[in-house]
């Protein structure tokens, strides 16, 4: 579940999806030692949109070794819905109103990400971090790390507030939200502007993708006929 304020500082719409994604790791030949690494398997993604209603539907298939670096967009319509759409994950049209390409989606991305910042600010007087245990987050106890900033850093991605949901027995983020500045710091009431939003629910790892499930001629996933 994402929401994500655009470079021109307009708030998206709140977006469900339903997300595959394989991440780069260490994939080794059957029968093969740990110590004989066959390489890096390729960033790949599969989206499938559920809300909002003018997206539920879209899919879209992004591989970092597919299709020459292109999203294959299958649109919602009656004359969208005719053709596949591909597009430059990094130009205009794909990137209208997003904050980030999807090469960037994932989980792991997410922790790389979380990780640079953080090296930045080790030595920062200007933070607090503030760990709050048995945080209830979507039915389960888990724990949530805020870090506030107590004036604007003047870096490309300030923030005045950052909360992570940490789910202690699996190990994994399950949210990240990261706050503005208030237009008006006088006024105590003033809310911070939300930045960006991700939420990972109903996550299951390790669950054996394959070929098929970043390929447009899935018969699952309905992409037009070439």
């Amino acid at each position: 579940v994402k929401q994500e304020r655009s470079k021109e500082g307009e708030l998206g719409t709140r977006s469900v999806i339903a997300m595959k994604v394989q991440t780069p790791f260490r994939r080794l030949p059957d029968g093969a030692e740990a110590e004989q690494p066959r390489g890096l398997a390729p960033k790949r993604v599969f989206l499938n949109f559920i809300e909002p209603a003018a997206k539920a539907g879209r899919k879209v298939i992004w591989g970092e070794d597919l299709y020459d670096g292109k999203m294959a967009v299958h649109e919602v319509g009656m004359l969208l819905g005719l053709k596949t759409i591909w597009l430059d994950p990094k130009g205009m049209i794909a990137m209208q109103g997003q904050r980030y390409p999807i090469s960037e989606i994932g989980m792991i991305k997410l922790v790389e990400k979380l990780i640079q910042r953080g090296q930045q600010d080790l030595d920062n007087p200007d933070l607090k971090i503030t760990m709050i245990p048995e945080h209830d987050f979507d039915g389960r106890k888990t724990e949530l790390l805020q870090v506030r900033r107590r004036k604007p850093s003047g870096e490309r991605h300030d923030f005045s507030l950052a909360e992570i949901v940490l789910d202690p027995q699996q190990m994994l983020i399950l949210q990240y939200r990261s706050f503005g500045w208030p237009e008006s710091t006088a006024a105590q009431d003033s809310p911070a502007p939300l930045l960006e939003s991700y939420t990972y629910k109903d996550v299951k790892v390790n669950v054996g993708l394959s070929e098929i499930d970043f390929d447009v001629k899935n018969p699952e996933y309905g992409f037009p006929a070439f």
